[in-house]
């Protein structure tokens, strides 16, 4: 059955998570809102601000889609790091098993496509821990 979902409305009741970090992101959990299923992962919504630790998905590419705000994300190629700055009504699709995190000073409500299982990481290069 195809179902229909209300953004919005999903977000409702979700806080927005101030200060995210690479320390807190357990917390960050309560501020996104399952909003269903995709191939292999899940399709998430929240707002926050902070920064992320940095994340990577082996199984497939994930769409980070700014719903609102601003953020910027970097990338860890194989041609090196790339900082994409994005803005309400842009994405981007970050490559499988591509480092990336998010640096929000000001705000930001996103949706994703997120493929599963995540890697999570605080390291300040994640690939030199890979050796």
């Amino acid at each position: 059955m195809v179902e229909k979902v209300d953004i919005r409305a999903a977000l409702a009741d979700r806080p927005f998570f101030r200060g995210r970090a690479p320390d807190n992101e357990a917390e960050a959990g309560a501020a996104f809102a399952r909003l269903g299923r995709i191939n292999n992962g899940e399709i998430f919504a929240g707002s926050y601000s902070g920064d992320t630790p940095w994340e990577r998905h082996r199984k497939g590419d994930e769409l980070v889609q700014v719903l609102d705000g601003a953020t910027t994300i970097t990338i860890l190629t194989a041609e090196g790091a790339e900082r994409h700055e994005l803005r309400g009504g842009q994405f981007v699709v970050v490559p499988a098993g591509c480092w990336h995190r998010f640096e929000t000073p000001d705000g930001v409500t996103v949706m994703t496509a997120t493929p599963l299982p995540t890697d999570h990481s605080s390291a300040a290069d994640p690939r030199m821990e890979e050796n």
